[in-house]
């Protein structure tokens, strides 16, 4: 059970959460194309105004210490339990409670461990940036042709929101907005991927207010 403590006050006034695959690929904290670099420095303006946190994905795993430090962003552990108004929600990026994807599993286990991490990150830039796009035209390759799409485990979601003494979880990663009730008061919320340049664009976020104290979906096409 992990709780963020910098985030337990945040419906006292305004916060950003990300949590997970801001980036399609991250390959380390060096890198520095122009698309990567005026990110950070959106965030970095950001972060000087409001607390921004941010919880890795299956994509941007590899955000380290030195991109957190450089944007003023602060790093969440996956999963983190944030409370609102007395409220505990659960915040996961959502990968790992998809157990039923064994391939994809037995990868995240290889690709999150230290060893693995220190080999590729001490590898030459160009060498790293090959090996992603080779990575991620396999992914996209298995997608073309998977035909049973995998979603969160409910027992397993229910599970840690037992544990974890939540009844609501918020999370992403299967790019399938929805609400799922999963009995006994528990439901987890599904967040939207971003893609501006879809028809129609898919640009939403989850708001929560202290007003309503409650979560909406808010469009960011307009």
């Amino acid at each position: 059970r992990v709780r963020s403590s910098a985030a337990s006050d945040v419906y006292k006034r305004q916060a950003l959460f990300i949590l997970g695959d801001l980036f399609e690929v991250w390959i380390g904290d060096d890198t520095q194309d122009h698309f990567h670099l005026q990110c950070m420095e959106v965030l970095r303006v950001v972060a000087k105004r409001i607390p921004v946190f941010f919880m890795c994905g299956n994509r941007d795993f590899l955000v380290g210490s030195q991109w957190l430090q450089s944007t003023g962003v602060q790093g969440l552990q996956d999963p983190t339990v944030l409370e609102l108004a007395k409220q505990k929600i659960l915040l996961s990026h959502g990968d790992i409670l998809c157990i039923g994807d064994t391939d994809y599993m037995a990868f995240r286990q290889q690709v999150r461990s230290s060893a693995w991490q220190e080999a590729f990150l001490a590898k030459p830039l160009s060498e790293r940036q090959q090996i992603a796009k080779d990575l991620r035209a396999q992914s996209n390759a298995r997608q073309q042709t998977q035909t049973d799409y995998v979603d969160v485990d409910a027992n397993t979601a229910r599970a840690w929101l037992r544990d974890n003494d939540c009844k609501l979880m918020i999370h992403g990663h299967t790019h399938r907005p929805a609400t799922h009730n999963l009995g006994n008061g528990l439901s987890r919320v599904v967040l939207s991927d971003w893609e501006a340049d879809a028809t129609p664009p898919r640009l939403e976020a989850l708001r929560w207010t202290e007003e309503t104290k409650k979560f909406a979906r808010v469009s960011l096409n307009t």
